[in-house]
């Protein structure tokens, strides 16, 4: 274990009931900084100055004398042993016998009774207790020992760093008087010891049976799965109805098994080669990735639904799933409290510290919109990563330090002592649903083989591997101290194995002639009446012309007590004239518009991102702020009108963060596919801060595990001088992930375009990812704006034909594009006055709209040069995914070319007079056919009439 300086606590708790009196110098003392000076005084008395030593003394005897509640003043006993305790509570962690490899340290300068002026001479004198709970130690020797066996034993617990008091106390008052010791029954004994067998004999099995086969094993930690079951079990005692639980790979096969209780058979069968039934589509994925669900009967008779959330190799990604997840759930069951759903993450030690996901995790705790209720983690301490040993991997003495961030108790304990776990486990639980607070337990243990079972450890840990050879495992260490103590014998035990082994081969049997069953997934519970994409895809989403004006009308009245800044009032204002007047409708009017529609209608919306409430380009104003007081009010939140009901809507600015916030969004959506989830980036560009969520949850999510989602991303994206970070929301890297109908990509350039997919999205039944590339420029943009008929009729339309109308016959050029360009091209059209060239604009991208553009383009007869326009460089944007889908739409006659910026290594130029210019190139290439093209890229002739996928 590695060494560092201890954080230290506050010792408030520990004040007699009546307190004596402070002196004239405390007087506007701050309570926290008093507290800090008592910690310093416990830990060096000379580090105070003489004013708060003769103030400190004097409360330590003051606590001599004063009367305990179960004994009488102690004759003649020394003062100190305020600061002694303080420090065991501090420190004693320090101490604690944790690593099954090798010896806890037999010493600490700062818990020796030296420190506090005590000699070998007083250990068998007359001692106060010094605020320690429980039976009152008649001599300092047996306080000592108190202490050293509440906090150095198999567990140790770091909790002084909490500031709550009422936290500190509740912890001290189930440690201090029991000394931190279990004292399970046989019965209890009994079931830990089974679950050590299930857990070891599973992982010998499949390593006998099935040789050579990667399962990431837990031999070594096989202690978490009777820890995980007393979280589970202390949960139900708790009312817990549902846990949702996160997990990288190692052990997770065995917690499928023994914790969730997949059924060993199907486990098995996946080691046997099974594959997905022929009507799932989907490529799936290895079997330690997996989730699975299912109800869980207690032993209190409770039944408690345990789900395990799939996730990728990328250890740490899915733990802001499983948060967005456990939120979506509270909110559905109306769990105010947050304590019926509970969230339970398993972390490796390497993972914990090093993956930033955790920390952007643990931010959220706590905040609005975000809080769980707290999470129970379970660090899985293997003592070393692929190869990499702590002292490589991270400053800190301890893999959880990272979690001091958010002042939660953390649980040390020895990974042989599976009573201790269990323990520990019931603690975590407790804690967690008194206070609503994360919580940690760090299980130190070790990893018998490899990184993964055809890995050679000793290559690079060979003094550890060879110490772990030696070492029997958890279950047969735990097995003699049963039988030492004499609470089993062996006969009992041993028909516990037999048992367990008959299970397994009788699973292997049926495994054999397993065949996949329609368990993969299922359209249950909160996705009942929805199902997989269909060929019709349509949707109703116009609103009739008096709803609309009553969603502005409403939403603009805002209370008179209220004051808002007079600019956003005006905003507000002006969208009453947009809809009264019946045109001039801009984006920002339009969303509130296809928002309020839902919310009339019953759908939650839930919109989240850095600067949502306002916009980045303060288009949005969803939430008002008072200018006189600190009050914020949400006019979508006030549409019901006498006692008619509404949906909520839920808008949040956001911490910091792209990959936990947008994992957190993953996570909601899928558990609420009937609340239009929406994330918004700052910019488009810093999507790729959330990378790993984009690829391994919502662009492959429906294919590797069969779980539809329905979360839509907003990216600004357009090109106006602003630089590389705000310009590109990297539209060919989605196009790139777009693959077996998992992604629609669109680009709306109207408002009521954008008002039409909001309200697609969540009307049509199937879920699918949305990426919207939204405007910046355009947000305001007059030309851009649209008529009340355009929301009150028709939907969201893939492909926009020319709305310039012209003679088809006259037409040889037809442009395709997306987004701001097309009004650049219809400005540039008009000042060459190039009737010739048509422009069309592909609104949805994908799923690739090849029969709309196909009809478009069968209007012009003598349109036979096709120009795919845009504004990213040329091995950027949408032509490499237009150069293989159009082939299938082009005649014969046809040929198609790019014009767009030269290829380049970033998205964008930093400056606006380069923009400026390159704008123009495009536009000369595309109306004057200028000698030296920027970037021009014909189809070749061969490909014109294959489509390639």
């Amino acid at each position: 274990m590695r060494h560092t300086v201890a954080n230290h606590g506050d010792t408030s708790d520990q004040e007699p009931e009546e307190a004596p009196l402070a002196p004239a110098f405390l007087a506007g003392v701050n309570p926290a900084w008093l507290e800090d000076m008592a910690s310093r005084y416990a830990r060096d008395p000379n580090s105070v100055s003489s004013d708060w030593q003769a103030f400190f003394a004097g409360m330590e005897v003051g606590r001599l004398e004063a009367p305990h509640s179960d004994t009488a003043p102690v004759p003649g006993a020394r003062p100190r042993t305020f600061g002694l305790v303080s420090n065991y509570r501090e420190l004693g962690h320090l101490l604690a016998d944790l690593d099954p490899l090798s010896e806890p340290p037999a010493w600490h300068p700062l818990l020796d009774i030296g420190h506090f002026a005590f000699t070998q001479a007083d250990l068998d004198a007359p001692c106060a207790p010094g605020g320690f709970l429980g039976p009152i130690p008649t001599s300092l020797r047996e306080l000592v020992d108190a202490l050293k066996q509440t906090y150095c034993g198999n567990l140790g617990v770091e909790f002084k760093g909490i500031l709550d008091p009422e936290q500190r106390r509740w912890l001290q008052e189930r440690m201090e008087p029991r000394r931190n010791q279990p004292n399970l029954s046989k019965e209890e004994r009994g079931r830990i010891y089974r679950k050590l067998v299930e857990a070891e004999s599973l992982e010998r099995f499949l390593h006998i049976k099935f040789p050579g086969q990667k399962r990431f094993s837990l031999e070594g930690g096989e202690t978490l799965i009777p820890l995980l079951e007393g979280l589970v079990e202390s949960c139900a005692e708790q009312s817990v109805d549902q846990i949702v639980v996160g997990m990288a790979h190692r052990g997770r096969l065995n917690v499928l098994a023994n914790i969730v209780h997949k059924p060993l058979e199907m486990i098995l069968a996946e080691f046997e080669g099974s594959t997905l039934p022929d009507w799932v589509q989907g490529d799936g994925d290895v079997k330690y990735h997996a989730g699975y669900s299912r109800d869980h009967e207690a032993r209190n008779g409770r039944t408690v639904h345990i789900s395990l959330t799939p996730n990728p190799s990328h250890l740490e990604a899915v733990n802001p799933v499983v948060e967005g997840k456990v939120r979506a759930k509270q909110n559905e069951l109306g769990d105010a409290d947050r304590t019926k759903v509970v969230p339970i993450l398993m972390h490796g030690d390497a993972a914990f510290m090093g993956q930033g996901v955790v920390s952007e995790t643990l931010l959220m705790t706590h905040l609005k919109g975000y809080d769980t209720g707290g999470t129970i983690h379970v660090v899985i301490n293997n003592q070393v990563g692929f190869t990499t040993p702590p002292e490589s991997s991270r400053p800190t003495r301890y893999a959880t330090d990272i979690a001091k961030i958010i002042e939660s108790p953390v649980f040390h304990v020895n990974g042989d002592d599976p009573e201790m776990a269990v323990h520990a486990a019931k603690m975590a639980a407790g804690f967690r649903q008194r206070f609503g607070q994360d919580v940690l337990i760090e299980l130190v243990c070790f990893r018998k083989h490899g990184h993964n079972e055809l890995d050679e450890p000793s290559f690079t840990q060979p003094r550890m591997y060879e110490q772990i050879a030696k070492h029997p495992g958890p279950r047969s260490v735990y097995e003699q101290k049963l039988l030492a103590n004499g609470v089993f014998t062996e006969a009992e035990l041993e028909q516990v194995n037999a048992e367990v082994q008959e299970s397994l081969s009788a699973a292997l049997t049926f495994a054999r002639d397993f065949r996949p069953r329609q368990e993969v997934f299922s359209f249950g519970d909160a996705w009942k009446g929805l199902g997989t994409a269909a060929d019709n895809r349509e949707a109703e989403t116009a609103l009739p012309a008096e709803v609309l004006q009553e969603i502005a009308s409403v939403a603009a009245q805002i209370p008179d007590t209220f004051k808002p800044h007079a600019k956003v009032r005006k905003v507000y204002q002006q969208r009453v004239e947009m809809v009264t007047a019946g045109k001039g409708i801009d984006f920002g009017c339009a969303e509130m518009l296809a928002m309020g529609g839902l919310l009339r209608e019953g759908t939650p919306v839930r919109l989240s991102g850095q600067d949502s409430g306002r916009g980045t380009f303060s288009h949005r104003h969803s939430v008002l702020h008072d200018q006189q007081k600190s009050d914020q009010y949400v006019p979508l939140n006030h549409l019901a009108r006498k006692g008619t009901p509404q949906a909520h809507f839920e808008v949040l600015d956001s911490p910091l963060s792209e990959a936990a916030v947008l994992g957190f969004e993953y996570g909601f959506s899928s558990a609420a596919p009937k609340t239009l989830c929406i994330w918004e980036a700052q910019f488009g560009d810093f999507c790729n801060g959330a990378q790993i969520i984009i690829d391994c949850f919502i662009a492959a999510g429906e294919s590797r595990w069969q779980r539809s989602n329905g979360l839509v991303l907003f990216l600004p994206h357009g090109y106006e001088g602003q630089g590389a970070e705000h310009s590109s929301a990297r539209l060919e890297r989605w196009l790139q992930l777009c693959g077996d109908d998992n992604l629609q990509v669109v680009q709306p350039t109207t408002p009521a375009q954008m008002f039409h997919l909001l309200r697609r999205q969540i009307l049509r039944p199937f879920r699918k990812p949305l990426v919207v590339m939204t405007p910046k420029s355009l947000l305001r943009y007059k030309p851009a704006a649209s008529h009340i008929e355009d929301l009150t009729e028709g939907t969201f339309r893939p492909v926009l034909g020319d709305p310039v109308p012209a003679s088809p016959e006259k037409i040889t050029t037809a442009v395709l594009c997306t987004g701001k360009l097309f009004y650049d091209l219809a400005k540039a059209r008009e000042e060459r006055s190039a009737e010739e060239v048509s422009i069309v604009r592909v609104e949805e991208i994908a799923p690739f709209p090849g029969q709309e553009i196909e009809k478009v383009l069968s209007h012009y007869p003598n349109a036979r040069d096709i120009v795919w326009a845009q504004e990213e460089p040329a091995n950027m944007g949408a032509w490499w995914y237009m150069a293989q889908q159009m082939p299938a739409v082009l005649r014969e006659e046809q040929t198609m070319r790019c014009v767009s910026r030269a290829t380049a290594a970033t998205p964008a130029v930093g400056s606006y007079t380069l923009h400026g210019r390159e704008q123009k190139e495009i536009m000369a290439e595309v109306f004057d056919r200028a000698p030296t093209p920027l970037a021009s890229v014909p189809i070749p002739a061969s490909d014109k009439n294959e489509a390639l996928s």
